[in-house]
């Protein structure tokens, strides 16, 4: 078999970002699929200075065919669509020259299912839409989107990439739940497949990176991802404010980056606890975070307090179990329901109180709770998150459409 994986943020395991994609590709090469991957230049080191349109790249038994197309966390919106509707007008070029039996088209962008939809009508190859965040729904929930002429216009779009799936794997519960709210007759070609915690990779402890404290007795907060306005770290900037005032010894690490970094890092600096117990160390790969999780305490993922975004399904959520170690969240929604079900973390109030403070503090100090948590967030990450079980359930999906 054939699979045609569209992913305009691909990345390889050195690479900073998620890599989902690298993970169930590889898989899916491993179990005979022949994988050929469409993506941009935009988060692959090795491609950054490309200067052809387009690029093969054969690694790991996949086929690459990287585009040239500039985008970054610090991009305005318009600059982001048209982003976007590049990406999508020169891949739906090129998929037609590709033969594939199927394709995978992961968004965001929801702009990703062009690509997927010209490869369907023009050589009638079905596709699956892997829905990473329900695209329009979440910036028109929180007001990037205001035109409604575009509103009604997006919302026709993704009715229409969602019809003409053969099926449609949505990333966790809540985003399944919102899909079939708005679009009818698409509940019976569903199937949930969370991201995942790739626990060989985070097996592997070598220390790769330094931190400019001593490690101990210090209880560590970390945080490895985006710093966006979604992710609302000016948050964290006041836990670590109000958490000084009680511990010294507990302490927020942050890696990565976005176009909220200055005003987080600004933030923290005007209350006096930036390099003091809330520290920015810049930018690391996929390759560097077992040996992070292994030194922290606790991982962590934040949201700004916004309902549309409970349904995320944030990597840094299953890097944080894969690791064996709780995980902290700051929002209701499916996370907060399994944290709670299987004791595998804490679930911060969305507006700090200082009970809510030492309440957080009691958890991160209780040395016995933080360890049996540990265990039964990778006992729940082995069990229902794994590379294996995704792989199995996409194996199903792809079954199920060749056999029709």
């Amino acid at each position: 078999m054939r699979l045609l994986y569209i992913h305009q943020y691909f990345n390889f395991p050195e690479d900073s970002g998620g890599t989902r994609s690298y993970d169930l590709a590889k898989s899916f090469a491993n179990r005979g699929i022949r994988v050929i991957i469409i993506t941009s230049n935009t988060e692959l080191g090795s491609c950054q200075n490309q200067k052809e349109r387009w690029k093969k790249v054969v690694r790991d038994d996949l086929i690459l065919y990287v585009l040239r197309c500039r985008y970054d966390n610090n991009m305005n919106f318009r600059q982001r669509i048209a982003s976007f509707f590049s990406f999508a007008f020169y891949s739906s070029l090129k998929v037609i020259r590709i033969k594939a039996d199927l394709v995978l088209a992961t968004s965001t962008p929801l702009t990703i299912g062009v690509p997927a939809l010209i490869k369907k009508i023009f050589q009638k190859t079905p596709y699956v839409f892997e829905v990473r965040d329900v695209w329009p729904e979440v910036p028109i929930k929180m007001g990037i989107i205001k035109n409604k002429l575009l509103i009604n216009m997006l919302r026709l779009f993704e009715k229409v990439v969602y019809r003409h799936a053969s099926w449609i794997v949505p990333l966790s519960t809540g985003m399944s739940r919102n899909i079939v709210a708005r679009v009818k007759n698409v509940e019976d070609k569903i199937t949930v497949i969370p991201n995942i915690s790739e626990l060989d990779r985070f097996s592997n402890l070598t220390p790769t990176v330094s931190f400019p404290f001593s490690l101990d007795r210090k209880k560590i907060l970390l945080y490895c991802g985006t710093i966006g306005k979604v992710n609302g770290l000016q948050y964290l900037v006041d836990l670590a404010s109000k958490t000084i005032k009680y511990d010294k010894n507990i302490i927020y690490c942050i890696f990565g980056k976005g176009n909220e970094l200055d005003i987080v890092l600004q933030k923290a600096q005007a209350v006096n606890i930036l390099n003091r117990n809330f520290f920015y160390l810049g930018v690391v790969s996929k390759t560097d975070l077992p040996y992070l999780y292994h030194v922290a305490s606790t991982g962590s993922s934040f949201v700004i307090d916004n309902p549309i975004l409970w349904d995320n399904s944030a990597n840094k959520f299953f890097d944080t179990l894969a690791a064996r170690k709780p995980i902290v969240i700051n929002h209701e929604g499916w996370q907060a329901e399994v944290i709670r079900r299987y004791e595998c973390g804490y679930v911060l109030p969305s507006q700090l109180t200082d009970n809510s403070v030492t309440d957080f503090i009691s958890f991160i100090m209780n040395d016995d709770k933080m360890e049996q948590m540990g265990e039964n967030a990778y006992k729940l990450a082995k069990q229902e998150f794994s590379l294996e079980v995704a792989t199995d359930k996409y194996m199903q999906v792809f079954n199920s459409i060749i056999t029709l």
